[in-house]
C-alpha cells in the first residue's frame, strides 16, 4: 500500500512538472510571437514614415509674392549703388575740393585709397550680423552711418575731417553690395540666379559710371559741397523705403518668407498688415514652415569672410575676380585726367563721358544674366532634370562651376581685348568716338565676367551669402586700392597703351585658374562637404559622449 502511494505521488508530481513545462513553452511561444508582431509593426510604421518623407513634396524656397520680390529687387539694386557711387562720385572734383581746403590733389587721391580699404574691410563685420540675425537690422544700421558720415562731410572745413570721414562713409555705405547679393539669394533659385544677382550688383560696374557723371554736374554748377547734400538726400530716402516696404528676407530669420519675425523687424507695410489681422506678407494661403529656417553651419564672425578665401575654389574665384576688378578700376580712376588732358573738358563734359561705360555695364544685366540662366537650363535638359523655379536645385546634380564659367570665361577673353583697345585708342589719340565705344564693349563684357563670378560664389556659400560678398567685396577693395596707387605712375613711366597691355596679360596669365576651377571644382567642393560632415558628426559624438 505505501508503495503504491509513493508511486502515486510520484506520478502526480511528474504530471505537474508536465504541464509546468507545456504552460512555459506556450507562454514563450506567445512572447516571442507578440515580440515578433510588435518588431513587424514598428518595420511596418517606419517604412510608413519613410515613404510619407519620401513623398511629401520640398517646401517652397520662397513663399514671397512675386509683386514683393521683385520691389525686394528693386531696393537692393539701388541700395547696392550706394557705395559705388559714393566712391566715384566726386572724381572730377577732386581739384576743387583740394584748391578749397588748401591741399595738392595728391593728397585728396588719397581718400579714394582708404575708401577702397575700409570698403573691403568694414562688410566683414556688418555681414556676418546680417547672416546671423537678419538684412533688415543691418542695412538700417549702415544707412545710418552713412547718413550721419555724409552730413558731417558736407559741413567740415579741413583735410584731415575730409580723410576720417571719408572711412566712415565707406563704412557704413559697402556693406550694402553684400546685402543685395544675400537678398537674392534669399528670395531666387539657382536656376533664376544668374539674372537675379545681376542687378543686384549693378552698382559694382554702374555706381563708377554714373558717379562721375552727377558728380561732374554738382561740382560745376552747385559747388563741391553739394555732392555729399545730394549723397544725403539719397541715403535718407533710400532708409525710409527700406523701413517702410522692405521685409526681412534672412533664411536664419524667416526661412522661406513663411516665418513671421520680430514685431520690431517688421516693416511698415507688414505692420499695417498685422494690425488689420491679414498676414505680415499679404499671403493668407501659406501656412508657417519653421523647417525652412537655415541657420549658418558655422558660428561666424567678422574673420569669417577670411575663412572662404582659404578654401581652393573660393580662393581661386575670389582671387581672380579681385585682379579682374584692379585691372577694371586702374583703367575707370584715370579717365577723368586723361580726357581733360586730351581734350581739355570740363568736370560736368567729363562725367558724361562716363555714360557709355554705365550702358554697357547695364546692358550686361540683359546679355549676360540671360546667358549664365540660359546655361543652366541647357545643364539642366542635357541631364533630363526638370527645372521648377519654385524650388531650389541641388547642388550635388548640377555642375554649378561648369554652368557659371562656361560664359564667364569667354568674356573674359573678350575683356582682354576691350581694354587693348581703350588704351590703345587714348594712346594712338584716336577720336573721341573710338574711345566712347571701346569703352561701352568695355563695360558690356567686364560687368558680365563680373556677374558670372560672383553667382559663383553665392551660389557655392548658399548658408552664408552676405559672408561670402563681403569676401569678395573684401579681395576685390583691396586689390584695386592697389591699382589705384600705381595706376598713374605707370602712365606716367611707359604709358597708357602699355598699361592696357599689362592689365590684359595679368588677366591672360591667371585665366588658367578659372579652368582648373571649372573642372574640378566640383570634386573641391565635395571633398571639403565630406570633411565638414566628418567633423560634424565627431563633433555631435563628442557631446553625446
Amino acid at each position: 500500500m505505501v508503495e503504491q502511494a509513493e508511486q502515486q505521488v510520484i506520478t502526480e508530481a511528474n504530471k505537474d512538472k508536465e504541464l509546468h513545462d507545456n504552460v512555459s513553452d506556450n507562454l514563450s511561444q506567445e512572447l516571442t510571437a507578440t515580440v515578433d508582431d510588435y518588431a513587424a509593426e514598428a518595420i511596418e510604421t517606419s517604412s510608413a514614415n519613410d515613404a510619407e518623407e519620401a513623398e511629401k513634396p520640398e517646401p517652397l524656397y520662397s513663399t514671397f509674392p512675386k509683386s514683393q520680390k521683385f520691389l525686394i529687387l528693386i531696393v537692393g539694386s539701388f541700395a547696392g549703388l550706394v557705395s559705388p557711387l559714393t566712391g566715384s562720385i566726386y572724381l572730377p572734383a577732386l581739384n576743387s575740393i583740394a584748391a578749397d581746403l588748401g591741399v595738392r590733389t595728391s593728397l585728396v587721391n588719397l581718400t579714394i585709397t582708404t575708401y577702397q580699404i575700409f570698403q573691403g574691410l568694414a562688410p566683414s563685420f556688418l555681414a556676418s550680423l546680417a547672416d546671423t540675425r537678419g538684412r533688415r537690422p543691418t542695412y538700417l544700421i549702415a544707412f545710418s552711418i552713412y547718413i550721419i558720415a555724409n552730413l558731417a562731410l558736407a559741413l567740415q572745413h579741413n583735410y584731415v575731417a575730409l580723410m576720417v570721414l571719408r572711412c566712415m562713409q565707406s563704412a557704413g555705405s559697402s556693406a550694402t553690395i553684400a546685402l543685395g547679393s544675400a537678398v537674392v539669394a534669399d528670395i531666387a533659385t539657382r536656376a533664376e540666379r544668374g539674372s537675379w544677382v545681376g542687378y543686384a550688383g549693378l552698382g559694382i560696374s554702374l555706381g563708377p559710371a554714373l558717379g562721375p557723371t552727377i558728380g561732374g554736374l554738382l561740382d560745376q554748377y552747385l559747388g563741391w559741397r553739394s555732392i555729399f547734400w545730394f549723397l544725403l538726400i539719397l541715403g535718407s530716402v533710400l532708409m525710409v523705403i527700406i523701413l517702410t516696404f522692405m521685409p526681412e528676407t534672412g533664411r536664419a530669420v524667416v526661412g522661406n518668407g513663411s516665418v513671421k519675425p520680430a514685431r520690431w523687424n517688421l516693416s511698415l507695410a507688414q505692420w499695417l498688415r498685422v494690425r488689420r489681422g491679414h498676414h505680415f506678407n499679404g499671403t493668407e494661403s501659406v501656412e508657417e514652415d519653421c523647417s525652412t529656417i537655415s541657420k549658418p553651419k558655422q558660428r561666424l564672425n567678422p574673420f569669417s569672410a577670411l575663412r572662404i578665401l582659404l578654401e581652393p575654389e573660393g580662393g581661386i574665384t575670389l582671387g581672380f575676380g579681385a585682379i579682374f576688378f584692379a585691372g577694371y578700376f586702374m583703367v575707370l580712376t584715370t579717365l577723368s585726367e586723361q580726357l581733360a588732358a586730351r581734350f581739355g573738358f570740363s568736370s560736368a563734359i567729363v562725367g558724361l563721358c562716363y555714360l557709355p561705360l554705365g550702358f554697357g555695364s547695364l546692358c550686361s544685366r540683359w546679355t549676360a544674366g540671360k546667358l549664365f540662366d540660359w546655361n543652366f537650363r541647357r545643364h539642366a535638359r542635357l541631364r533630363g532634370i526638370p527645372l521648377d523655379l519654385s524650388r531650389q536645385q541641388k547642388l550635388e546634380v548640377f555642375p554649378i562651376e561648369r554652368i557659371r564659367l562656361e560664359i564667364c570665361i569667354p568674356m573674359i577673353y573678350i575683356s582682354c581685348g576691350t581694354v587693348l583697345g581703350y588704351a590703345w585708342a587714348m594712346q594712338t589719340n584716336a577720336s573721341l568716338a573710338g574711345i566712347e565705344v571701346s569703352l561701352f564693349f568695355l563695360g558690356l563684357f567686364i560687368s558680365g565676367a563680373q556677374q558670372g563670378l560672383n553667382t559663383l560664389v553665392v551660389d557655392t556659400h548658399a548658408d552664408t551669402p552676405a559672408t561670402a560678398t563681403a569676401a569678395n567685396n573684401l579681395f576685390r577693395c583691396l586689390m584695386s586700392s592697389g591699382g589705384v596707387a600705381v595706376a598713374p605712375f605707370m602712365i606716367e613711366k611707359v604709358g597708357i597703351g602699355l598699361m592696357g597691355v599689362f592689365i590684359s596679360g595679368v588677366w591672360l596669365a591667371f585665366s588658367p585658374c578659372l579652368w582648373a576651377v571649372l573642372l574640378y571644382g566640383k570634386r573641391w567642393r565635395e571633398s571639403a562637404k565630406i570633411q565638414q560632415d566628418k567633423k560634424d558628426h565627431e563633433k555631435n559624438n563628442g557631446h553625446s559622449v
